[in-house]
């Protein structure tokens, strides 16, 4: 295939000869054919597209315009806390101060340590915890170091035998992924009808061989877990330890502190919780906590504030060990920075108030169209299973009207559907998380375009089912993109 039919066919925004840069003079080509020699020069030409610089732009802006994100509509994707975060953290974050090498010597990156030592200790007070690590680059890492303070906790000991974590049937993927990978055995404890964790069946589950318990509050559904203290004190007894898993902290900002309810170690999901855009793989930030006593045990390098005023990185021997490069994701670190002085310690309490508010405004007003398996009050996120059986939404029948089909129409109207089929308590699981930042106005306009598909659904389930109409990709084989999926570009 020559050059002008490949591009033609395949770059229909390519013309032979046409191009949008001006590359200067290599001034190193003698150089570079020496040291690299004649074989390592290509033998043919790159096919590429020929573009100039306007049609470039103009392409990628028209397919960024395809994207959707917080800042063009309303994203209530559950346990992602997808919410709109202030542009002046972004501009701080970006404050040439900051812009420091990783390998920068103490002295002078005193304001960087200062930056990210005061962090830390808000985090501690947030969360009632005596000491906080910003090391690890995402929730999941933040997960996997928790359970390493755990394992370092029990070894320091010499108690070998603590090879088992127990995590609810609720919990979020991530939580047996990371224990494993920690070198754990996960022991699953159901759940209660009303979505909390089965106290009497936690019992048999502890003995000499548990290391600890994960644990979500409020968990997966959006539930707050009342029995906590009982839980920990429980799990105490047997000698583990509890561990927090901080995704869904959203909603506790300073209303309770994980602490007090007796964890000893959590993670925070920062990009979350504390101002980044995140999403598409990044950019996160998970910081782990420890109660007193676990200190010891965080990775290294540490920040700490000397006798003198200054900061210093310090390496504990009893550290487990390092588990990121330098001091972690630092430009997470300075956005959640700013987020909380822009909060204060005043008004942080309000996030958690309205993320709780604005979910429970939706869960009310849908409950006559769409099945709600608990019937109590939620937090930050709550989980519908599907429609209701006079919308179509009977899973025994034939030709149900599914999740899927919900969410795939709401784009239609310019929503990103929620997060589906995800806890997997429920067959046609549906949680919606409306976050703290989203106006009435908002939350009213996804209210009426979830009865009206409600009200699609009874009257022309077909309609449905071929949605999305009028989005730039039409409806996928979601089952044939999982088996046969398509990682590389190939020429027709």
């Amino acid at each position: 295939m020559n050059r002008e039919h490949y591009g033609k066919l395949i770059f229909e925004l390519s013309q032979p000869g046409r191009t949008g840069y001006s590359l200067p003079k290599n001034e190193f080509e003698e150089y570079s054919l020496i040291e690299l020699g004649e074989e390592a020069l290509r033998q043919t030409e790159t096919l590429l597209p020929e573009c100039d610089e306007l049609t470039i732009v103009r392409h990628y802006t028209n397919m960024s315009n395809n994207n959707f994100g917080v800042d063009t509509g309303f994203y209530p994707l559950g346990s992602c806390t997808m919410k709109y975060n202030p542009k002046l953290n972004e501009e701080l974050c970006q404050l040439p101060g900051f812009n420091l090498h990783p390998a920068t010597p103490a002295p002078y990156a005193q304001g960087s340590l200062k930056l990210y030592d005061e962090v830390q200790r808000t985090l501690a007070e947030i969360a009632g915890l005596s000491r906080f690590t910003l090391n690890p680059f995402a929730g999941a890492h933040g997960e996997l170091t928790g359970l390493m303070v755990i394992r370092s906790y029990h070894m320091s000991r010499g108690d070998m035998a603590r090879t088992k974590i127990i995590v609810p049937d609720s919990a979020h993927g991530t939580n047996p992924a990371s224990a494993a990978v920690c070198g754990l055995q996960i022991v699953e404890v159901k759940s209660l009808a009303d979505g909390t964790v089965d106290v009497e069946a936690l019992k048999p589950l502890l003995g000499p061989d548990i290391a600890g318990m994960m644990m979500t509050n409020p968990n997966t559904l959006g539930l707050f877990e009342t029995k906590i203290p009982e839980i920990a004190k429980m799990v105490h007894e047997c000698g583990g330890l509890m561990y927090y898993d901080g995704a869904n902290l959203n909603p506790m900002l300073g209303v309770c502190r994980p602490g007090d309810m007796g964890f000893d170690v959590m993670h925070i999901n920062l990009h979350k919780t504390f101002s980044t855009p995140h999403g598409g793989g990044g950019p996160g930030s998970g910081p782990v906590g420890v109660r007193k006593g676990l200190e010891q045990f965080l990775p290294n390098p540490q920040v700490a504030k000397d006798t003198d005023g200054t900061y210093s990185l310090h390496c504990d021997a009893q550290s487990l060990g390092s588990i990121s490069g330098f001091l972690g994701n630092f430009g997470v670190i300075i956005r959640a920075y700013a987020y909380l002085l822009s909060l204060g310690k005043e008004n942080i309490p309000m996030a958690g108030k309205l993320s709780v508010l604005n979910a429970n405004y939706i869960k009310q007003s849908l409950r006559s169209h769409y099945k709600l398996p608990i019937d109590t009050v939620c937090k930050h996120e709550f989980v519908f299973d599907g429609l209701l059986e006079e919308y179509g939404g009977d899973h025994h029948a034939a030709e149900h009207v599914t999740t899927l089909d919900v969410a795939k129409r709401l784009l239609d109207y310019g929503f990103h559907a929620p997060t589906i089929y995800f806890p997997l308590l429920f067959h046609e699981a549906m949680m919606i998380e409306p976050t703290e930042t989203e106006s009435k106005e908002t939350l009213d306009a996804f209210i009426a375009v979830m009865k009206r598909i409600a009200e699609e659904a009874k009257a022309d389930p077909a309609m449905l089912k071929s949605a999305p109409h009028n989005t730039p990709v039409r409806r996928m084989d979601d089952v044939k993109a999982v088996k046969e999926p398509k990682f590389t570009f190939k020429a027709l």
